[in-house]
């Protein structure tokens, strides 16, 4: 039910979509008479727009979930549902210096996530599994987790003690998944609750990168289910699966 032509399904959407808000972007005239957050409603409607429009153009049959119009009960009863999040990390995108932010595209095929794309649209690059990107470097001596700038997660702040680890704050979720990839962080725990769109391409990319992904209990992550919501995550390098298990059970 899926094909090498979904993982660039799931590239081309989530780069074409970071292209326009990044054009979207470069329109608002930050200082005088600037509103970040029109930009902001408008990034999320006009992603959302390009990318349920271009899914419709390529698998016209296939459901899709996203967060700017959760689909009814019959995406449960869909062979293919693309789960996407247009805009994830609102906040930082209206925000004139960030680039953690992202957009979200994925595919869950007969109760399997088979494909995503990450894209990073202020740093130029998109993340997907048709290459999968290999997690870059070795876990240090400090471990970098990586936290909501605004809304660090309990568990984070233990485990950094525990661990003697170091936060690192960031904007979107998408973003905290790849710089785990990018050797910019170790570990992404959340335990405050998530939906499906914030996670699934996220997930599927740093697995198709070789990290290791689950709740964190260690239970596999479930996709397309009757209530999107998903109460934990843990991303992290391999080597550090052990410590990090220890230290959350502690």
């Amino acid at each position: 039910m899926w094909t090498q032509a979904d993982h660039l399904t799931a590239r081309r959407v989530a780069s074409n979509a970071g292209a326009l808000l990044l054009s979207l972007r470069a329109g608002l005239t930050y200082g005088a008479g600037s509103d970040p957050d029109a930009l902001r409603a408008a990034g999320d409607r006009r992603s959302h727009e390009l990318i349920v429009e271009s899914l419709a153009e390529a698998h016209p049959d296939d459901a899709v979930l996203s967060e700017e119009a959760p689909s009814g009960p019959e995406r449960l009863d869909a062979a293919r549902v693309w789960i996407v999040d247009p805009l994830d990390g609102t906040r930082e995108f209206g925000e004139a210096d960030r680039s953690d932010w992202a957009v979200h595209v994925a595919l869950v095929a007969e109760g399997t996530l088979v494909a995503g794309a990450v894209a990073l649209p202020a740093l130029g690059m998109t993340l997907a599994t048709d290459r999968p990107p290999r997690a870059e470097g070795h876990a240090p001596e400090r471990p970098r987790i990586v936290v909501s700038r605004t809304r660090p997660a309990q568990t984070a702040t233990k485990l950094a003690e525990k661990l003697d680890g170091e936060l690192v704050p960031m904007g979107s979720a998408g973003a905290k998944a790849m710089a785990v990839i990018r050797n910019e962080a170790d570990v992404y725990v959340h335990d405050g609750g998530q939906y499906e769109w914030d996670s699934a391409a996220p997930v599927a990319v740093a697995a198709a990168a070789g990290l290791h992904v689950s709740r964190l209990d260690g239970s596999p992550l479930a996709y397309n289910q009757p209530d999107p919501w998903l109460p934990d995550l843990l991303i992290c390098r391999p080597e550090l699966v052990g410590s990090v298990r220890v230290a959350l059970d502690d």
